[in-house]
């Protein structure tokens, strides 16, 4: 019988943390050792590389995601793997999870099978309290907001028009909508409120794209709290929380350091939602790990038309970064079903279906080509899959000017991944890419979401009413125009429709709300019914976690 994710994961060999380290030149002073297996890195060390030269961006992206599962992080994992297997020096990038999808649909989030990420359990849990501490922080500042009304308001902040929400890393949709401070005159001014999941937080997005902590505490203040009745804006540090909430985010800053089954260095640091948020990890930890390594595999997460596209047009565009080369995950299991094939019968042989569900695939290949980086398309190889299945997905991939290799780093490790691994060597050692941003700082905002949705999306319009345009007309006139846009959509289509598989074309993207995340910088504009707080599911997986008589964690994938 097979081993689970969580049983390989257990039977790990673990090297000590600073074993790990020493392969980057991190001596043990420079690591904040959480337990025997995972660090973080000193923000002193940091500061001394970066006069060092960059090694290469690898970035693994893939199809939508379906039921089937696409294994995203575990080939960025397997990637990581081979690469060093062929003797390259590289290390792998990834964010951290969220409690919410843990305990909800996934399970886990640290890879999967002989590619993965150790230690798994605590990943996947409470790992070295990063997301309290962006939880903490942003209640701080909810805490602080609600205080300065109660205590005179001198910043004259109108009640019915603050904008900060408050967060919990939970999946809690009763908390989406709420009425605060109830219950007399000592309980404060009752107002309408709500929450987000913590990794939809403006302060998670400030935290990931800052590059130290007097630019973590710059965007901290820069974010706007509420509006005055003359609609002028109050931002954080006119509440004065942006020193303390620093203070809070102090250790969170520091990129985690841990290491894959086969024993070579991680970053896991931040974790944003591809659908609601800017879907990548922190750039501190990026920008690090391409000082200390020759390749640099990170991930961004869902389907490219959110993660990838989102990783290009705002992560790259604020640091500085360019890929040399994208990995884009696709299976033949996602293929058929694409292709209509129900996911009780994608045991079953199914070439045709697996041409025809290949549009989606072939969509994402084009979509990251705009962008002027070259594409190598990772077949993520499942047990059941067929050499006729498979020989389909490559020659589609031909005809789109790219290339499939199959990977088997799921049951193989480095292994099953070295033939991935020396062809993006290649792709990226030949510098092919010419990477651009698909807009330009001054193009106009509904402009830039247009091109998004036109380019990406392939959609026929965008639908907005007078006051989202006249808003977005607000925020250019002062002096926000020049923000990227991060689009909030349901991660399963390119519509916003959810059950609007494959390439689908003459669909419109109809905007709800749009929101100015000034600290983070970008304007959040939210489509179709996503939900910035998401809701369990029938039967969460937190029904069958727990732990066993040795105390050990089961359940957890």
């Amino acid at each position: 019988m097979a081993l689970t994710d969580i049983e390989i994961a257990r039977a790990a060999k673990k090297r000590p943390i600073q074993e790990i380290g020493e392969k980057l030149g991190i001596g043990s002073d420079d690591l904040l050792p959480y337990g025997h297996d995972k660090a973080k890195v000193s923000q002193t060390f940091i500061n001394g590389t970066k006069s060092k030269e960059n090694g290469k961006l690898i970035l693994v992206t893939a199809i939508n995601p379906t039921p089937a599962g696409e294994g995203k992080t575990t080939t960025t994992v397997g990637l990581g793997d081979g690469l060093n297997a062929i003797g390259k020096k590289a290390m792998v990038c990834i964010r951290e999870a969220s409690l919410g999808p843990n305990f909800g649909m996934k399970g886990g989030a640290a890879g999967g099978g002989y590619a993965q990420v150790v230690p798994m359990e605590e990943m996947n849990l409470h790992f070295t309290g990063d997301f309290h501490a962006i939880t903490s922080a942003h209640s701080l500042l909810s805490a602080m907001i609600d205080n300065h009304i109660y205590w005179g308001n001198e910043l004259e902040i109108d009640i019915r028009r603050v904008v900060w929400r408050r967060v919990v890393d939970m999946n809690d949709r009763a908390l989406r909508q709420i009425t605060a401070s109830l219950g007399g005159v000592a309980n404060g001014f009752p107002r309408e409120a709500g929450f987000d999941i913590t990794v939809a937080s403006e302060v998670m997005a400030c935290l990931c794209l800052a590059n130290d902590l007097d630019d973590l505490q710059k965007r901290l203040g820069d974010m706007i709290v509420a509006y005055r009745r003359d609609r002028s804006p109050v931002y954080c540090r006119d509440i004065k929380a942006d020193g303390a909430m620093t203070v809070l985010l102090k250790d969170a800053m520091q990129p985690n350091l841990v290491q894959t089954l086969e024993n070579n260095p991680a970053f896991v640091h931040g974790g944003p939602f591809a659908n609601i948020a800017h879907g990548c990890n922190s750039v501190i930890a990026t920008t690090t790990a391409l000082k200390l390594a020759d390749y640099v595999v990170t991930e961004a997460g869902f389907g490219a038309d959110l993660g990838a596209e989102k990783f290009m047009n705002i992560k790259c565009r604020k640091a500085g970064l360019a890929p040399d080369c994208v990995v884009l995950v696709a299976t033949v299991r996602a293929m058929k079903m694409n292709g209509g094939v129900a996911k009780a019968d994608l045991g079953a042989e199914n070439v045709e279906a697996v041409k025809a569900g290949c549009a989606n695939l072939g969509r994402h290949i084009g979509n990251v080509k705009s962008f002027g980086v070259p594409v190598v398309v990772a077949i993520n190889h499942f047990t059941g899959d067929t050499e006729a299945e498979v020989q389909a997905v490559q020659e589609f991939v031909a005809a789109q000017g790219s290339e499939a290799i199959i990977s088997r780093h799921w049951a193989d490790g480095s292994k099953g991944s070295e033939a991935l691994a020396r062809r993006v060597a290649e792709i990226a050692d030949a510098g092919m890419a010419n990477f651009a941003p698909l807009y330009a700082d001054d193009m106009p905002l509904f402009q830039k979401i247009e091109t998004i949705a036109k380019r990406i999306y392939h959609a026929d319009e965008v639908l907005a009413d007078k006051k989202i345009r006249d808003q977005l007309k607000a925020w250019e006139d002062q002096g926000y125009g020049n923000l990227p846009v991060c689009m909030a959509k349901t991660q399963y289509s390119f519509s916003t429709d959810p059950n609007l598989r494959g390439a689908p074309t003459g669909h419109s993207v109809p905007i709800r709300e749009v929101r100015l995340s000034a600290g983070a910088g970008f304007v959040v504009v939210v489509c179709g019914d996503i939900m910035t707080m998401p809701g369990l599911p029938r039967v969460p997986s937190a029904e069958k976690i727990g732990l066993n008589e040795a105390g050990e964690v089961e359940g957890l994938f």
